[in-house]
């Protein structure tokens, strides 16, 4: 019998969890069927392409409200591509404004529901839980803390399975030949910048982290470009700037960084994982960063601080993310007293994502 499974990941993130996961899927049940909503990365690791998340990412509350009628037309769509492909199991990757709709959906049609990566009600809309414990039939968390609160607080029992990005960086090969494919200097120390996976973020946040190249001239500066952006959407603000851009090459950047500078997001804890000190900036619209203001409970954005529970890492956040305090921040950064201190709680932190392994338990989990 051939079991059917039908992923939805809605960012580039997801679409690399997705794609380890389609691969252990893969090593158990080479003649499982896939369907999925992601990326690249999942269709080449052996998923059938449904829809592709460049078309689904917005973020922000003022950006979900513009493009309100693509999303609801999304649902439409994905609700019927689920029918007509009948899958044993849906397995949803975080993405939860998208993917807890079409989990209450999908309880109410029969569907058996999966869900890898939890939302993070931890942070907000913690009425979400609920309504997670009537529609799901698993839930599979990746950060430490994640398990007693969902067990402990609300009585859900959740399996975890530590942090997917283990997975992805097990196995990676040190890229030597990065400086020169990509025409950088070999003698000159590189910062890398990684301004987000989103158009709107990037637009926000970039001019602020180039503004810096004229206080670090002894640098070299590269940008991370997002899978999903062509070239030409960066060309516009690298233009009269000596900063160069690299494209599908983050992790071999950060192999070769000093330093980053970095947007809130997964991106926090790959740059720690591969032990590069580093600054958390995020800056989005008035209304956005208002209403998350109201809504969000936490002493922290980025993910190295919030595992750690500790201000390991820098963050400027909207207001306090500045031109100076971005270069200030930097100047720390690069000192030897700022990276012997961040690099020891990084240690910390790679103990606390536990062992690799995640993408095999998920897929060992779903198919019992």
């Amino acid at each position: 019998m051939q079991v059917k499974y039908y992923i939805i990941a809605g960012e580039a993130s997801g679409d690399l969890h997705g794609s380890h996961l389609i691969k252990a899927l893969r090593q158990k049940d080479s003649h499982a069927q896939i369907r999925c909503w992601g990326g690249d990365l999942m269709e080449k690791a052996g998923g059938t392409l449904a829809k592709h998340y460049r078309n689904l990412a917005f973020m922000g509350f003022w950006e979900v409200l513009l493009h309100l009628r693509t999303i609801l037309q999304n649902l439409h769509f994905c609700k019927q591509d689920i029918i007509q492909f009948n899958p044993d199991r849906i397995v949803y990757i975080d993405y939860p404004g998208f993917n807890l709709r079409i989990a209450q959906w999908a309880h109410l049609k029969g569907y058996k529901n999966h869900y890898y990566i939890s939302p993070q009600v931890w942070a907000w809309k913690e009425n979400r839980v609920q309504k997670m414990k009537k529609y799901l039939n698993a839930l599979y968390v990746i950060l430490p803390f994640e398990q007693p609160y969902f067990q402990n607080k609300h009585q859900f029992k959740t399996h975890f399975v530590g942090h997917p990005l283990r997975d992805a960086l097990v196995s990676l090969q040190y890229d030597a030949t990065f400086l020169k494919r990509n025409y950088l200097k070999k003698n000159k120390p590189l910062i890398a910048l990684l301004p987000g996976s989103r158009k709107q973020e990037i637009k926000k946040i970039l001019p602020l982290f180039l503004s810096i190249l004229p206080h670090f001239s002894e640098y070299q500066f590269v940008v991370a470009g997002a899978p999903s952006i062509p070239r030409s959407f960066y060309e516009g603000f690298l233009k009269n700037t000596a900063a160069k851009l690299v494209e599908e090459q983050t992790y071999s950047l950060l192999q070769h960084a000093d330093a980053a500078v970095v947007t809130s997001g997964t991106a926090t804890l790959e740059t720690a994982l591969f032990g590069v000190p580093q600054m958390v900036c995020y800056k989005s619209s008035f209304l956005t960063y208002f209403i998350g203001k109201k809504l969000v409970k936490l002493k922290f954005i980025s993910l190295v601080n919030l595992v750690l529970n500790k201000k390991a890492v820098v963050e400027l956040i909207q207001h306090q993310c500045t031109k100076k305090n971005i270069r200030l921040t930097l100047q720390k950064l690069l000192s030897p007293s700022g990276r012997k201190k961040i690099k020891a709680d990084y240690q910390k932190l790679e103990q606390l994502l536990g062992p690799v392994g995640a993408s095999e338990k998920v897929a060992h989990f779903l198919q019992e």
